[in-house]
């Protein structure tokens, strides 16, 4: 299978990133390396609005770093894109050139609008939301956009972020309370003409950017919250509020302490806070979700996938991109075990028990039972929950990843309840029974294809006093798949309290 390799480097205000990404195949691909460098680009900025040739030559350092790092890794495409800074200073242009001179590598300037297309393309090909509002908050501008089913509206760029705010309105990072209004009535008095930020209320409000990184870290240390993942965190208002009271009253030096907040964000953070909490309140926003996913990942997408950088079905795309990654995985067996447990799940009727919802969760568990196998046969279930759980399942919550989790892994209802202890606080008071029925009902559909070549035609199945009475028609003999049926009857009672009995049928049409 063909592999390529793209490095994408992204030249902001605050930072300048590599990630480097490696495309598998027709439409699979995976990040492979990372790199960030502080830049303070927006902070550097001289009176005449000009970037200094020291930053020049400074960031110049930095691209040949990468350069070699793009070398390395034998990245045949490196496609390099510069936001607020370079964009708005005066020789931003100039800039550009002579980078590319001294680099050998061609600088992009995105356009406002550009930069928010591309967040968009990023976060929308890994979060399944119909509508709602984007935030970007970088170093020196931030971009907020509309988006209804699924499809980019509207967008602004303002030309505030949070190193130039703190730069503006703060001592070194120290705000009064003057200051914090400052801000605020600087932020609302950029969008007074945008009257249709006002006009959508109870949308959600997806975050892009470190600002939103950092305030998830420091919300899930405070909480100790049992999921390592910031991408598709929740924060509602309060939390929102409570954030900005709790971080607002706090000096630089305090900020420095505070767990899951970088020391080189300590002076930034507030402002960049500000500039959140005011924008989220006066789009009367629902909830604020955090995308692990943004600008460089729609850069990604475009550079790699010109034909389709929007994906149709983000869950759908997730689990086929993580089965490709996976190639001990045999494709044929695995849809037949999602097959199979689709039938099952609507001839037992349990959309009515568990809702609609369910069945997703049940046949992503399908599809991914067997990635554990790529880490070692032995106990693979324990390292298909772990990669499940570790590698960003985009389409999902993180409940519901867990949920995919517990039900691809599960063995039996005692080790399904030790491993749902560390996530006891995500989980509901009916999920334990979820995934005790759900996992015993994958057991069954996995048995039904044993031998891995696809036998049966047709199942169906009903509830015959303390019976499941599966009827069944085949292409070839179903021994070995009616032997493990009788291994896996025994589990499958403790969670249903129900026997299972097999028998041949011809089905009429």
């Amino acid at each position: 299978m063909r592999s390529e390799r793209v490095g994408i480097i992204d030249i902001g205000s605050n930072s300048v990133r590599l990630v480097l990404y490696e495309r598998v195949g027709e439409e699979a691909y995976r990040a492979i390396d990372e790199s960030k460098e502080s830049a303070r680009l927006s902070a550097a900025i001289l009176p005449d609005g000009s970037i200094a040739q020291a930053d020049i030559e400074r960031l110049a350092r930095i691209l040949k770093e990468f350069r070699m790092l793009c070398h390395v890794h034998a990245a045949e495409t490196v496609r390099a894109v510069a936001t607020a800074a370079i964009r708005n200073a005066t020789n931003g242009r100039q800039a550009a050139e002579q980078l590319h001179l001294l680099t050998g590598i061609p600088i992009e300037i995105l356009s406002g609008e550009e930069e928010a297309r591309l967040g968009f393309i990023g976060m929308i090909n890994s979060i399944d939301v119909k509508d709602g509002f984007l935030i970007d908050i970088g170093g020196g501008s931030t971009e907020i956009s509309l988006f209804r089913n699924r499809t980019l509206i509207r967008s602004v760029s303002l030309p505030f972020g949070a190193v130039n705010t703190a730069k503006t309105y703060t001592d070194q990072g120290n705000a009064s309370k003057d200051d914090l209004k400052r801000i605020r009535d600087m932020v609302l008095a950029s969008v007074k003409d945008e009257k249709w930020l006002s006009g959508h209320p109870d949308l959600p409000l997806i975050g892009l950017g470190g600002t939103i990184r950092s305030l998830c870290k420091i919300d899930q240390k405070k909480k100790k919250y049992a999921f390592t993942q910031s991408h598709m965190y929740e924060i509602g208002k309060e939390g929102m509020n409570e954030l900005s009271d709790w971080l607002s009253s706090l000096d630089v030096q305090q900020r420095t302490k505070v767990e899951g907040l970088s020391g080189d964000r300590a002076d930034i953070i507030v402002p960049g806070l500000i500039i959140l909490h005011t924008l989220f309140s006066h789009i009367r926003a629902s909830r604020c979700i955090v995308s692990g996913a943004g600008l460089r990942d729609g850069v990604f997408y475009e550079t790699a996938f010109p034909d389709k950088p929007v994906v149709a079905d983000v869950l759908a795309d997730s689990v086929g991109n993580l089965l490709a990654l996976h190639p001990a995985v045999f494709r044929p067996h695995v849809e037949q075990v999602a097959r199979l447990a689709a039938k099952l799940f609507e001839d037992l009727s349990l959309e009515t028990v568990f809702g609609r919802r369910a069945l997703d969760l049940l046949q992503t568990a399908a599809m991914l039972y067997r990635i554990g196998v790529t880490v070692h046969f032995y106990n693979y279930n324990k390292h298909t929950f772990y990669l499940m759980v570790h590698s960003r399942l985009d389409g999902l919550s993180h409940r519901e990843t867990v949920l995919c989790a517990l039900i691809a892994s599960y063995k039996s209802k005692s080790k399904a309840r030790s491993m749902m202890l560390p996530y006891k606080d995500l989980l509901g008071d009916t999920d334990a029974d979820l995934v005790y029925r759900l996992g015993s009902l994958l057991q069954l559909a996995i048995s039904l294809d044993r031998s891995e070549t696809q036998p049966l035609q047709e199942i169906r199945a009903n509830v015959v006093k303390q019976d499941l009475a599966i009827s069944w028609t085949s292409r070839h003999d179903p021994a070995i798949e009616l032997r493990e049926v009788e291994r896996a009857a025994g589990e499958f009672k403790k969670g249903w309290g129900l026997r299972i009995r097999m028998t041949p049928a011809t089905f009429s049409r």
